[in-house]
C-alpha cells in the first residue's frame, strides 16, 4: 500500500458564503495528495508526461462527513490500497481537519494514455515496477 500526507491551509477564496471549504475546492486538494503520492513511487507527474503518458481523471466520488472552514489545516491523506493493473489508477482519499476528525473520503480513478496518440494505454513497464516496492505480494 502507498500513504501519501500533505498539509493544506484553507484561503479564504476556497470558501462559500457559509464560509465552508467549497464543495468543489476538494478536486484540487485531492490532486495534491496525488502528487504526493506519486513522488513516492520515485517520480513525478511532469517525469510520467514527459515520458509520453497523460494521466486525465475518469471517475471523481466524494462524501462529504463535516465541513471545513477558512484558515483550517486540512491533512489529505491518499492511499493506493491496490497495485494499478491495466489502463486504471484507483487513488482513495481521507481529509481530516487538525482537531483530527475526518471532513470526507473520496475516490479518484485516472487512466494512462498515450500522449503521442491521444488514445488508451496499459500502464508501460517501467511505470508499473515502480508500484512493486508498495506491493511485493502481488509481484
Amino acid at each position: 500500500m502507498i500513504k501519501a500526507e500533505a498539509k493544506i491551509r484553507v484561503r479564504y477564496g476556497e470558501t462559500d458564503q457559509m464560509g465552508y471549504a467549497y464543495y468543489g475546492i476538494y478536486a484540487q486538494y485531492y490532486e495534491v495528495g496525488r502528487v504526493e503520492a506519486m513522488r513516492l513511487l520515485g517520480f513525478s507527474y511532469k517525469e510520467v508526461e514527459a515520458r509520453g503518458i497523460l494521466m486525465p481523471v475518469i471517475d471523481f466520488s466524494i462524501n462529504y462527513l463535516k465541513p471545513a472552514y477558512y484558515d483550517d489545516e486540512i491533512t489529505v491523506v491518499t492511499y493506493l490500497r491496490e497495485k494499478p493493473k491495466g489502463i486504471r489508477i484507483p487513488f482513495h482519499y481521507e481529509c481530516y481537519n487538525s482537531a483530527g476528525e475526518l471532513l470526507n473520503t473520496g475516490k479518484v480513478t485516472l487512466v494512462c494514455l498515450d500522449k503521442s496518440t491521444s488514445k488508451l494505454c496499459q500502464m508501460p513497464e517501467w511505470f508499473s515496477k515502480a508500484f512493486e516496492p508498495f506491493f511485493p505480494e502481488n509481484g
